[in-house]
């Protein structure tokens, strides 16, 4: 039987941008000339013809919502700035392994936060590399996509301990998709259940799983309640379709475990996202912690006016 959200409030958004609560987004991107590019890194993965075919693996699933490819002479870092600023976003955390990221962070590192990919086959090197990141530009996140990594990696293995390691010794957080991904590959490898072995083996380091964890979302807040180190992002969800699970769990024990992530230009626009956003059922007192607070408490920054 379906879960309802049974626990309507009144509550309304707050107001964001110059004068009200300042967003903190914790997955963007740069929009790109080639948006096919955006998705390269696990199209080897894919079998079937139509997502072989795409320019987006999981178009299915967005319909009309995926911004547009950018126009060859325009800059990608100022199209992400006034989209930041047209919709009240303070900071975004952004890929910095590419030149747009890298520009970002020279150019308004009050503005962006510096967070990389990470994948398990990749062995002692990828500890190199978030080593070499943090030192270079104050890697503050990692994140992970167990089944775009080839071949793929269960969030459980023993190839992702060294990174879970080493971001609990450096105190930076690891966002790790989990769930059902949208692209067609297999999915056991981001069951949810495999989260709870992690959360056992490092207490220390924050976890934030990434992609909804459906359809076993009731799971991941059962483990929430159960692992003081294990948050839940929005990312890739219109906020029409946050799970009423997550709605329910953070009005009530969990305000401070459930933090707002969109998915620019990935697979939704700003106007889908902040359209939809006034309608969601969050109580009054939880609105600026989902927005900003509980990022900024994950990933290590403190609080400046906005």
């Amino acid at each position: 039987m379906p879960v309802q959200n049974s626990h309507r409030h009144e509550s309304t958004m707050p107001t964001v941008g110059p004068g009200g609560l300042g967003i903190i987004e914790t997955m963007m991107g740069f929009p790109d000339p080639d948006p096919r590019r955006l998705y390269e890194f696990f199209r080897g993965n894919i079998r079937d013809k139509e997502s072989k075919e795409t320019m987006f693996p999981v178009e299915y699933l967005f319909k009309q919502n995926v911004p547009s490819a950018l126009t060859e002479d325009i800059d990608p870092v100022e199209v992400a700035i006034n989209t930041m600023d047209h919709f009240g976003i303070e900071r975004s955390m952004i890929g910095i392994e590419g030149e747009p990221g890298i520009r970002a962070m020279q150019q308004f590192p009050e503005r962006f936060i510096a967070s990389c990919s990470a994948d398990a086959n990749n062995g002692v090197d990828e500890v190199r590399k978030i080593r070499r990141l943090y030192e270079e530009f104050g890697l503050k996140a990692v994140g992970t996509f167990p089944a775009g990594c080839t071949p793929q990696v269960p969030i459980d293995h023993a190839r992702w301990y060294p990174i879970y390691s080493v971001c609990a010794e450096l105190g930076i957080p690891i966002f790790i998709c989990a769930g059902i991904p949208g692209p067609r590959v297999p999915s056991m490898c981001q069951h949810v259940e495999l989260l709870d072995i992690v959360c056992y083996d490092f207490p220390e380091l924050k976890i934030v799983t990434r992609h909804g964890c459906q359809p076993w979302t009731e799971l991941a807040v059962k483990l929430m309640l159960k692992w003081p180190n294990l948050y839940y992002s929005t990312s890739a969800f219109a906020p029409q379709h946050y799970d009423p699970r997550i709605i329910d769990y953070a009005n009530s024990r969990g305000s401070d475990r459930v933090i707002y992530a969109g998915y620019w230009p990935m697979g939704l626009t700003y106007e889908r996202i902040m359209g939809d956003m006034p309608n969601v059922s969050f109580k009054k007192d939880v609105w600026p912690k989902f927005l900003r607070q509980n990022a900024l408490n994950v990933l290590g920054l403190s609080d400046l006016p906005g």
